[in-house]
């Protein structure tokens, strides 16, 4: 057990983040799973590889105090934490003029500051470590924008520049920290588009179709595999051609 590496994901309960902890899990990782839905990440637990050593913590990503004590209970229960997957989002998309301040709010709380959360209380750890990767989940829509979306486009490209920026204060200590800027996923997010809004998007895609959440999850395992030891402060696009 204590050459496993420990991973937290949040969002984990569903979509990217569920498909992340079952790749995850194949490798032999330890999993920290982080979500609101309790029901959800039980049953996502009751489905993994050695089901029993992983665990999970339903938590206000947004909440800074929350997070702290997430973070401290999974380094006390395991000892170490090497990867932290910062995957939490939401959306409340609707144009500018008929955006409430709730829906901005609440986008950049959930989006961006649970990165900034997340990160904050875990860095110390991995900086005493001197060894330590993040993924970010950004978006295609945080470098190209989207009608609509101004409050997640916001948070989006706001991860992008935090990503570099704690790569450049964290290489030192032996941490790599990228990003990952998914297009159009099949996820519960995407499900609620219109279907005429959807073959719009696909007709964009070269690859004239939406990503899988196991598209992403292969680009995380990659990122914190050594094969990515020297990959830090960048932005992998993942969206079939969309952002060329």
């Amino acid at each position: 057990m204590e050459d496993r590496k420990v991973a937290i994901i949040t969002g984990a309960s569903r979509g990217i983040g569920r498909s992340v902890a079952l790749t995850l899990a194949k490798e032999g990782m330890v999993l920290a799973l982080v979500a609101r839905n309790q029901e959800r990440l039980e049953d996502l637990k009751n489905e993994l590889q050695d089901s029993k050593i992983h665990s999970i913590y339903s938590c206000d990503v947004s909440n800074f105090h929350e997070v702290e004590k997430v973070v401290k209970s999974v380094f006390e229960k395991y000892g170490r934490i090497d990867y932290l997957i910062n995957n939490a989002g939401i959306t409340r998309d609707t144009l500018l003029l008929r955006m409430r301040e709730e829906d901005w709010d609440s986008v950049i709380s959930i989006n961006l500051k649970g990165v900034f959360n997340f990160t904050k209380h875990v860095i110390p750890y991995m900086a005493k470590q001197r060894s330590g990767k993040i993924v970010n989940i950004s978006s295609i829509v945080g470098l190209m924008g989207n009608a609509g979306q101004s409050n997640y486009a916001a948070s989006k490209s706001g991860i992008i520049g935090f990503t570099k920026s704690i790569a450049k204060e964290y290489g030192v200590k032996g941490i790599t920290v990228n990003a990952i800027a998914p297009g159009f996923v099949e996820t519960d997010m995407t499900a609620k588009l219109p279907e005429r809004v959807k073959e719009e998007y696909i007709k964009a895609i070269p690859l004239k179709r939406f990503g899988k959440p196991d598209d992403i999850a292969k680009v995380v395992k990659f990122l914190l595999s050594s094969d990515a030891d020297y990959i830090t402060g960048e932005t992998i696009n993942v969206s079939g051609g969309l952002y060329i």
